[in-house]
């Protein structure tokens, strides 16, 4: 499957209701190992295994959010959503090896059409993050990382933005970005509106 989400894909995106694309830690599948990362006042609302550091031991992507939303600041909506990367150790044991609080949307980001995040697509040595909104004008942004070994951590590999007008759905407009636009960027330090 491409890194990015399909028109098609797109359209059945948008006749979803918006709730649809998340889900509470209660209806995921939480293994006990992986529990104790989510913090206290947070729920999972993603959690996905791999090999995300090629070294032939299961891994995890887990997306948090607030139980309950924080009050709103200037410097954040009050859901901002926190993404995980837990990775099991020579021992057997899972720590976490990094984290991100920008790079899976807000709740509220999606503009009208509500949440935006529309999952994490994980594969050997890497992890794509998919976040879909907008209204009559629709936009998917999805983030592309993989790992690196000489950096052990995982680097921006490719962006696809795509966007189109609801009305036409088969006139996608797709932007591809890749490290020679912007250079090497740790998914600790990714900041999405840093490519704006």
């Amino acid at each position: 499957m491409n890194t990015f989400i399909k028109p098609a894909i797109l359209l059945f995106l948008c006749l979803l209701p918006t709730n649809a694309l998340s889900q509470s830690d209660s209806a995921l599948k939480i293994s006990a190992e992986v529990k104790p990362f989510i913090e206290k006042g947070a729920a999972a609302i993603a959690v996905e295994s791999a090999d995300l550091n090629g070294d032939g031991t299961m891994d995890f992507v887990l997306v948090t959010e607030p139980s309950k939303p924080e009050a709103k600041s200037d410097e954040n909506n009050g859901d901002e959503r926190t993404l995980l990367i837990i990775v099991r150790g020579a021992d057997g044991k899972l720590t976490l090896a990094k984290r991100n609080n920008k790079v899976v949307y807000c709740k509220s980001c999606g503009g009208a059409f509500g949440d935006p995040f529309a999952g994490i697509e994980v594969k050997s040595n890497g992890f794509t993050v998919n976040n879909y909104g907008g209204s009559a004008w629709r936009w998917s942004e999805s983030y592309q990382f993989n790992y690196s070994r000489r950096e052990r951590t995982w680097q921006l590999v490719r962006v696809v933005q795509e966007s189109f007008n609801a009305l036409e759905p088969q006139k996608v407009k797709t932007v591809i970005h890749t490290p020679k636009k912007f250079g090497k960027i740790d998914i600790a330090d990714f900041d999405p509106a840093a490519l704006r």
